[in-house]
This record gives structure tokens, sequence and C-alpha cells, in this order.
């Protein structure tokens, strides 16, 4: 069944983020988060997420801006190593408390109390009219880079506060979908390596049948994306995917998930 459901959110999601800048992670790491644990679900989500972006580097990454990538790239692969550092560290915390509910006994785990905020507060950006416009002024570049790449490497989401910050940094259509993927990518890499240490740990190996099988859907989704969204208007999606991801951040803050 998370064959099935996690490669069809994939394809959807790709077909539907490829120019929108809709993050494909915000929505992904949820659903693995349905069938594994939230560490393993993030790096699972980061490897998918990684391989997508390595295609689309090859169709869109030659028109990245040199310049935004130094000023909000670089600080966004560092703050990454230091937000991927994080998440392992405080993925074998003890349980803060634990309750009784359902007819049963839920435990709420530290990072999945944190990652359950995290999803909620980016969902909320999607929400929230004062947030559906944020922007930063250009010199603020460094500060979102570090800002998008700490959060992308403790839980995967990064687009929401990378295009609040690359939105006003003057570029073309074609130059902010570049820039994006460039940094995407780096910051994807950098966390990967960061999660490696656990990867055996975790599961990785076990599961790289499904990773293969998403990112192939993801993939077939960008390729598809090209050819269909480059202009889309996707407020009703937004909305929906945003109740959805809060709906789920809450079932994981409460040990339900």
């Amino acid at each position: 069944m998370e064959y099935f459901i996690i490669s069809l959110v994939a394809f959807l999601v790709a077909i539907l983020t490829f120019f929108s800048g809709f993050g494909l992670g915000t929505i992904l790491a949820p659903t693995f988060m349905l069938f594994f644990p939230v560490d393993l679900a993030i790096a699972l989500t980061g490897v998918v997420h990684f391989c997508n972006n390595i295609f689309k580097l090859f169709l869109v990454g030659r028109n990245a801006d040199k310049q935004v990538l130094l000023r909000f790239g670089i600080p966004a692969v560092l703050a990454a190593l230091v937000g991927a550092w994080v998440l392992i560290n405080i993925s074998d915390l003890d349980p803060l408390f634990s309750y009784h509910a359902f007819g049963t006994t839920l435990e709420v785990y530290p990072v999945k109390l944190i990652i359950a905020v995290l999803l909620i507060i980016f969902a909320s950006l999607d929400l929230i009219p004062r947030f559906k416009d944020l922007q930063f002024s250009k010199d603020k570049l460094p500060l979102g880079g570090a800002l998008s790449g700490f959060f992308g490497g403790l839980s995967g989401n990064q687009g929401a506060l990378r295009s609040a910050f690359l939105i006003k940094a003057g570029l073309s259509k074609e130059a902010f979908i570049g820039t994006a993927v460039v940094v995407s990518t780096f910051v994807d890499f950098t966390r990967l390596s960061v999660y490696a240490t656990r990867f055996t740990q975790s599961g990785l190996i076990d599961n790289l049948t499904l990773v293969v099988v998403a990112t192939l859907a993801a993939i077939t989704g960008s390729l598809i994306g090209r050819q269909l969204l480059q202009k889309v208007t996707l407020r009703f999606l937004q909305i929906t995917v945003a109740v959805l991801l809060i709906m789920i951040s809450m079932a994981l803050g409460m040990g339900i998930v």
C-alpha cells in the first residue's frame, strides 16, 4: 500500500510543483511519516527530493543567477549541516510525555513534536492571507539562505522560506526557477550527507526499491509539469494541502502517527 500511495503523491505533486514553488518535500514527508519513523521518513523524502532535483537541474539549472547563488546558497548549505545534525541528535531522545487515548498509550517524542510544529508553521504560510505574499528585501538573502537551509536540514521544508526571499532578488522567472533548483539540490546533498551516518541503522537500504519507484514517479511528474504548467495559480490546491498537513501534524504531535 505504501508503494502506491507514496508514488502517487510524488507523481501528482511533482507535476504541480515544477513551476509553482510549492515544495515536493512539504507534502511527501508527511506521507512517508504515515508509514515510517519521522527521522527515516525525512531521510527517504530527502533522497527522492534530491534525485528529482538532479533531474530538474539538467532542465533549468543553467538559468541560475551566480551572484544570488553565492549570497543565498552558501549560507543555506552551511545551515543545512546544522539542521541535519540537530535532527539526528534529537531522534533518539526519550518521549516527552505519554497519555492514554483511543484505548491505548500514546507517546509524544521530541522529534515528532518539533517536526509537527514546523509543518504547521509552513502549512500556515498558505492559509493566512497576511503570509500569502510574504517577501523580504534583497539585502536579506544571506539570512534567508541560512533560515531555509536550517529548516531544510531539520525537517526537509525549505521551499516556502526560499521562495519568500528569492522572489525579491530581481530575478527573471527562468532565473528564479533555476536558482531555486540549484540551491535546493545543494541543500539536499548536504543534509543527505549528514543523514547518511544513520542510513544503515534506520533502514534506507531496506526501502531502496520504494525510493527508486517514488523517484521515478516524481521525475515523470516533473516532465509533465514542465510541459503543462509553466504558469498556473494553485491557490485552492495549496489551501487543501495546507489543511491536510495541519491535520497530519496534529496527529504527529499528539503521538497518534
